[in-house]
């Protein structure tokens, strides 16, 4: 195993405890409290931190599209990170940190680095639709339960890569998912992700399904749900599998993530019988051989409705 593995491997051994790295870098000044907020990205997201190299513009592209850096070989788009959410760098743009997310690489211009930190995923609180709008997902708390802990926004960069680098997608339609019944009549799907663009091109693809769906934000409201489904079935006499067909969870997510969520699904009897299909941006063969210890009964890359759909009809088979 190189070291490049080994850190993979160390990393997704750590998703397994509920918890992970957050790598905080600062993009400038706030375009509403003018101070120079800390950021926060999935270290696990991130394949290098570097100096930033020479970019060469491209013509007509999207205006918060640099252009395009040459990484050891490969082409590919840089982002004004800064730009996207509204703020004014004071030191311009001399970091590039390289990520790759549902098997795109792309980098992200910021104004400095600052450190890596490592924390439980219920130090992140949901918060979507808060500072910076559609753009965050969470607030984490980086000094645990201090009163005057310092806070970091983690980004929805899944979001940013929509609206900055569009791309032309399969349509979602029942020619491409199948037009095949895909629940046992009366069940639904759980649905956990904490990402708003993620949660409405899932709500595309399983309505072309004809699947009914239950959508939460976190793993810890997919798990209340779950637990609270769990005490009115023992109460009324009927088993859970009856209601919910197949648990559908992304990786990341405040409060709980989704291998504790997918870890207590399986270790709990009430929950027997019930598929659970990892739906991730995360990608890679050492991540993915990671859910399988977990329990987790099938693995997807987002965002491809027809492999979805195919991995749904699977575990349901």
């Amino acid at each position: 195993m190189n070291a490049h593995d080994r850190d993979i491997d160390e990393r997704t051994r750590l998703a397994g405890t509920n918890k992970f790295e957050l790598l905080l870098f600062r993009l400038g000044d706030s375009p509403s409290t003018g101070e120079r907020e800390l950021y926060g990205i999935n270290v696990f997201k991130v394949r290098e931190v570097l100096v930033m190299p020479k970019i060469t513009a491209l013509a007509n592209s999207q205006e918060h599209l640099m252009g395009v850096a040459n990484i050891r070989g490969q082409i590919i788009p840089v982002i004004n990170l800064s730009a996207v959410v509204g703020c004014k760098p004071q030191k311009g743009l001399s970091i590039l940190m390289v990520t790759e997310f549902g098997r795109t690489v792309q980098g992200f211009a910021v104004e400095d680095v600052r450190e890596i930190v490592r924390l439980d995923w219920d130090q992140v609180l949901p918060a979507e639709g808060a500072h910076a709008g559609a753009l965050v997902t969470g607030i984490a708390r980086l000094d645990g339960t201090n009163p005057n802990t310092r806070l970091a926004q983690v980004l929805d960069v899944e979001q940013v890569l929509r609206d900055v680098t569009p791309v032309t997608k399969e349509e979602i339609t029942k020619e491409v998912v199948g037009s095949e019944p895909l629940l046992p009549p009366g069940t639904s799907i759980l649905v956990a992700d904490d990402s708003h663009v993620a949660r409405a091109v899932i709500e595309l693809g399983l309505n072309a399904m004809d699947a009914s769906f239950v959508m939460t934000r976190t793993g810890r409201q997919a798990w209340d749900y779950l637990d609270q489904l769990g005490k009115q079935a023992k109460e009324e006499g009927f088993r859970v599998c009856d209601k919910i067909a197949v648990v559908l969870t992304d990786l990341e997510m405040p409060e709980m993530d989704g291998f504790t969520l997918t870890k207590l699904i399986k270790s709990d009897t009430r929950f027997k019988g019930i598929p659970v299909v990892i739906h991730s941006s995360l990608t890679g063969s050492t991540n993915e051989n990671h859910v399988k210890t977990v329990g987790a009964d099938g693995y997807v890359a987002k965002f491809s409705p027809r492999e979805l759909a195919a991995t749904l009809r699977k575990v349901l088979a």
